[in-house]
């Protein structure tokens, strides 16, 4: 009797143990909040709210370190982050989907969540955010007749395969399903693109079909507001203004009369391209104008609150009509609240002054995290230099070069190759280059072509003989904005020509450098002139965040424990690289670099600050 009342006691506490065990296993799921539009303000739960946003991307900070941004965003005073979703991340080759590591939109948002931030998602197929081709994926150009931002069949239906896959990942984290996405963008600044009303209609049903069931708007600038948005079926907003009284009058104009007010994109700086001077702007020239908006009782995100690094050849390119091309650089500084390492600077506090005066009686904003430590390293040394020419793939043989698109290659470099007949004087000339070529005669350099500058020609004068051409043609990025996002194909688009006559039979080797582990681990020098791989490593005692100083190198591709820190060009202004302390480790750390006009540099070291403003005119590239 006593064993038998022993084990059915002891089933009891099995069953309740193992009850408690499923529950403290299960998700912790948040209670659905609503977020809806009043005449004057948002209302969160019912009550007005007034939304202080800052935007940062997640793929322009390592994923280990959003958390610590998102505190330093909160110490600000912010009480919501701001981000798009790239589609060229998430769908690199069609029908193949990346949500993983720094590609986690969902996991960037969930954390805000725990940090008790609100996020307004910009997850528009379109972009621009100074991105490579505005987030558009390289393949769309593949499918004849394509359209981008059209209603175009087979625009849309890529566009829906895209916006369904998004949906699943972030459609649940709305802020009326338990989530804290309180609102939705569709489309973005459209207005200074096209006015198709119905074409963003169709945006607007896709966007509820993928399950964004929230609150969804637009926003444009001021002269394009009115063509770009869809009253009464989305929510306008206004980008670039900080006047309250203009602000009101145009999101009546265009909002049915009504408000709330919310300036989608206030710029505190703005973005660098190389070859021109750094933009800096002091803090003071801000504050007035966000005091302004923010005592009005009007919303905001400001456009960059922090800006990071864009790595992985994601930088985009404008483009005007005088034909200028102007690729930006790897740093996304922005000159924004928070720098490129994500230390708070004098901007950050004088909004930080601004901002306390706005927030809730009783709120206490939290203290403001210290500066990270820095470190240096005197001297890296490379142990292996791998002559590029040595280590090329397989070629893919035309008549006529073909296109990165053609050889189904989104990013880096191809290199192109000939032969011609020497003994003569004549020019060279490359019909559409997109972007950057060096060309080389039997190995030797001869000169470099830049689309920046309109250098599409070289006066060579040929020694006798067979002689093997080459041309290593890089892709500085794809335009990000305006007319020309449909004229985006690179490599050589056009043909090749000497003395008029065009060089036919072509080989083309493609070299992505999706990751480091192309370099050879031999040693190499088959040409002198050759791009040369570099790979060398160092020890580290303590880890710290360091730049890496590129400043007596030529132009290249950086690469620390495997990471893609960007691109370096000794033009400037940006002269060194951020190396973030989440990616060096104690012990030995493995550094490779491709130098492309400087082979023979050997050693760099890593200082404790950024060289962001230096300009050098006299190294416009290797003079032909």
């Amino acid at each position: 009797m006593h064993n038998s009342i022993e084990k059915k006691l002891f089933s009891v506490v099995i069953v309740i143990s193992l009850y408690f065990s499923s529950i403290a296993q299960q998700p912790t799921i948040s209670p659905a909040h609503s977020f809806q539009l009043a005449d004057t303000a948002f209302l969160l739960d019912g009550k007005p709210f007034q939304i202080i946003s800052g935007e940062m991307h997640y793929p322009r900070v390592p994923r280990e370190a959003w958390r610590d941004r998102m505190r330093k965003a909160k110490a600000m005073g912010l009480n919501t982050i701001g981000t798009y979703v790239f589609w060229n991340l998430h769908e690199p080759q069609k029908g193949k989907y990346d949500f993983s590591g720094n590609n986690d939109i969902a996991a960037f948002v969930k954390t805000a969540q725990e940090e008790g931030l609100w996020v307004v998602l910009r997850p528009s197929p379109y972009v621009c955010a100074e991105w490579e081709f505005g987030g558009y994926p390289y393949w769309l150009q593949n499918i004849k007749g394509l359209e981008v931002r059209s209603k175009e069949p087979q625009y849309l239906q890529a566009y829906k395969n895209y916006i369904m896959q998004v949906g699943k990942q972030l459609a649940s984290l709305q802020i009326n399903h338990g989530g804290n996405i309180l609102m939705v963008q569709v489309e973005n600044e459209y207005g200074a693109y096209g006015s198709d009303k119905a074409y963003l209609d169709i945006n607007r049903k896709l966007f509820i079909e993928a399950g964004f069931d929230g609150l969804l708007y637009t926003c444009d600038p001021e002269p394009f507001l009115a063509k770009g948005n869809l009253p009464g079926k989305l929510f306008t907003t206004v980008n670039g203004l900080d006047k309250p009284s203009r602000i009101k009058q145009l999101i009546k104009q265009n909002n049915e009369g009504k408000g709330p007010f919310f300036v989608a994109e206030w710029y505190p700086a703005w973005f660098d391209w190389w070859g021109t001077k750094h933009h800096k702007v002091p803090a003071e020239k801000y504050t007035p104008g966000l005091d302004s908006v923010l005592s009005a009782g009007m919303s905001l995100n400001m456009y960059m609150f922090h800006g990071g690094t864009t790595r992985d050849f994601m930088n985009g390119a404008n483009y005007d009509d005088k034909h200028s091309y102007e690729p930006q650089i790897s740093s996304y500084d922005y000159d924004a609240p928070l720098d490129e390492a994500g230390n708070p600077t004098h901007k950050y506090m004088e909004f930080r002054k601004v901002i306390e005066k706005s927030l809730p009686a009783g709120h206490i904003l939290p203290e403001v995290p210290v500066a990270k430590p820095t470190i240096t390293i005197p001297a890296i040394s490379f142990v292996s230099t791998t002559s590029l020419f040595d280590v090329l793939p397989a070629a893919k043989k035309n008549a006529t070069p073909l296109t990165f698109e053609a050889l189904n290659q989104a990013y880096g470099f191809v290199l192109y190759r000939t032969t011609i007949n020497g003994g003569s004087q004549g020019t060279l000339k490359i019909k559409d280059l997109r972007d950057y070529g060096i060309v080389f005669i039997n190995g030797k350099r001869v000169g470099v072509l830049d689309r920046r500058l309109n250098h599409d020609s070289l006066l060579l004068q040929l020694p006798n003989g067979k002689l093997q051409l080459d041309i290593l043609v890089e892709n500085l990025g794809r335009i990000n904005y305006g007319p020309y996002l449909l004229k985006n194909k690179k490599g050589i688009t056009g043909g090749v020509h000497f003395n008029g006559k065009e060089l036919k039979g072509w080989q083309m080797f493609s070299l992505p450098f999706n990751d480091s582990k192309v370099v050879a681990q031999k040693t190499s020098q088959s040409s002198s002139d050759a791009p040369a791989l570099k790979k060398g490593t160092f020890h580290l005692d303590a880890v710290g965040d360091t730049y890496l100083d590129l400043s007596s190198w030529g132009k290249g591709i950086v690469w620390v424990n495997g990471h893609n820190l960007g691109r370096y060009w000794s033009i400037g202004p940006q002269q060194t690289l951020y190396v973030p302390v989440e990616w060096l480790k104690k012990g030995t750390n493995e550094m490779v670099v491709l130098e492309l006009l400087k082979p023979g540099q050997t050693q760099l070291q890593a200082v404790d600050k950024p060289i962001l403003e230096r300009l050098n005119k006299e190294e416009e590239g290797i003079k032909n």
